[in-house]
């Protein structure tokens, strides 16, 4: 997979991963662009979608429309994806000074709703994540997630009030799911569209401070 990456400024023996994952039709380069703002002793990598759509932009997996307009996600390409960013996580803990027990994963809408699915699915590669602009999609889950250990997984989940691509309604489950789960959250909203709001970027970074 292609990716961007900041190394850390620090010297120690193993370092924080956060992997940046971004929204449909972006790239690599868009949550790339606050890294340099993200903890100094992090290796940071934004990693860029499969599939390509035009112009330098790339999505996770399709969305389709039918003839009313209704919106529908390509749940297979959707798990192929999920499975392609676990194997990266392993080989840039195996190829990289990186701790595997404190990866961090930080996604905008599609990455977002990616970045739960990871981590249901795989949670021991797994520590923390930053979900922004995204909501819970359980299909895109292994079938057996139910079954796994998630005691030790944080995340930080947050959402535009006024968000006109992904419905705000979406997101009010979020605390509900993983509340049931019994994993560890936050969720916070912000008088936004689907976008981050400048606070919303001081509240998620804090989270990362005071979890990694």
């Amino acid at each position: 997979m292609n990716y961007l990456i900041q190394k850390p400024q620090t010297q120690q023996e193993k370092y924080p991963l956060l992997l940046l994952l971004h929204g449909y039709g972006s790239n690599a380069e868009d949550l790339f662009s606050f890294a340099q703002e993200l903890p100094k002793n992090c290796y940071v990598i934004s990693l860029q979608a499969p599939h390509s759509l035009m112009y330098s932009s790339y999505a996770w997996y399709a969305i389709n429309f039918d003839a009313d307009e209704n919106k529908f996600s390509d749940i297979a390409q959707a798990k192929e994806s999920v499975v392609l960013i676990k194997n990266q996580i392993k080989q840039f803990c195996s190829e990289l000074p990186i701790d595997k027990d404190n990866v961090t994963l930080i996604g905008f809408s599609q990455g977002a709703i990616l970045s739960y699915a990871v981590a249901f699915s795989f949670p021991e590669l797994v520590k923390n994540v930053v979900a922004l602009s995204g909501y819970i999609n359980k299909e895109m889950a292994d079938e057996n997630y139910l079954k796994n250990n998630f005691s030790h997984l944080s995340i930080f989940a947050s959402h535009g009030t006024v968000d006109q691509v992904i419905p705000v309604d979406w997101a009010r489950k979020t605390p509900i799911i993983l509340d049931n789960l019994n994993i560890k959250n936050t969720y916070k909203e912000y008088p936004v569209g689907h976008g981050i709001a400048p606070q919303n970027f001081f509240d998620f970074k804090k989270f990362i401070e005071d979890n990694i």
